[in-house]
This record gives structure tokens, C-alpha cells and sequence, in this order.
């Protein structure tokens, strides 16, 4: 016969390893899904995960999109102000995407340095940018202006 004492001891023992045990599954489930930012620059330089979706934030370049003749692919560049990268998209765009404006796309890089979106967030307010985003477009604007690049800036400030 157990005392009341184990049986409360073995209660406890099971309740908390079925907590840690649910915690573990949230956990797992929150990592799978987690999608990261990062800048044209932090791309380039390698920080963002290869095989794996992520999203990719700067500003559509000037002069860079082009739609292809299916009518649903889209092709355009994204730049930090010190970097760019060709992205390639097929779907309809937001209406509020433009070039010159603020965009997030969700996706992989493929070959040739092409990120291949599946996704595509237009800003939605003209004053909103994420913070990660409106810092690297900054410091891309100091590393040209030190750079003694002028004129070459192809997109418009940040307000």
C-alpha cells in the first residue's frame, strides 16, 4: 500500500513532466515557424539561413520593376541603400506597392543571389517602416554619403 505522501509525490512528478513535455511541443512549433528580417547587406553578407524562408526588407529600387509577359510574375530590386537584391515574384502585388516605398517579401534565395518571393507586404501607412528596416536604410544612406556617392542613390528618403 503507497502513502498518501508518494502518491502526492508521483502526482506532482507526472503533472510537471507533462508541462515540460507541452512546453517543449510550443516551443518546437514556435521555432519551425519563425521567420526572421534581414537587409539586403545582412543577406549578402551572409547572416540570413540558407534553404530555409525568410523575410527581406528595404526599398523597392527606382526603375526596377518589370512584369512579365504571363502577367503575374513580377521582377524588382530591394535595397538597403547600400545593397541590393533581384527579387522575383508571381501573384498580385499590394496596391500600395511602389517603387520608391517600403517592402517585405517572405521567401528563399535561389541561385544567382535571386530571392525568390512568396510572399510580398507592402508599408501601409507613409509614416510606418519596421525599425530594422528604417535603421539599415539609414546606415546604407552614411556608408554612400561617406563613400562620397552622390546622385547614384536611386531611391527616396525615409521620412
Amino acid at each position: 500500500m503507497m502513502k498518501p505522501r508518494h502518491k502526492r509525490l508521483i502526482l506532482i512528478a507526472t503533472g510537471l513532466a507533462t508541462l515540460a513535455l507541452a512546453a517543449w511541443l510550443v516551443l518546437s512549433a514556435f521555432q519551425k515557424n519563425m521567420v526572421f528580417f534581414f537587409t539586403p547587406t545582412q543577406i549578402l553578407a551572409g547572416e540570413a539561413p540558407q534553404g530555409r524562408s525568410f523575410r527581406m526588407g528595404g526599398m523597392v529600387e527606382m526603375g526596377s520593376i518589370k512584369r512579365q509577359a504571363d502577367g503575374m510574375t513580377v521582377a524588382f530590386t530591394v535595397t538597403d541603400n547600400a545593397q541590393r537584391i533581384p527579387v522575383q515574384y508571381r501573384g498580385i502585388l499590394p496596391d500600395l506597392f511602389k517603387e520608391g516605398k517600403g517592402v517585405v517579401a517572405q521567401g528563399k534565395m535561389g541561385k544567382d543571389k535571386l530571392f525568390l518571393a512568396e510572399e510580398v507586404l507592402a508599408k501601409h501607412d507613409e509614416n510606418y517602416m519596421p525599425p530594422e528596416a528604417a535603421y539599415a536604410l539609414e546606415k546604407g544612406k552614411q556608408a554612400n554619403q561617406a563613400a562620397g556617392v552622390t546622385g547614384g542613390n536611386q531611391t527616396k528618403d525615409i521620412k
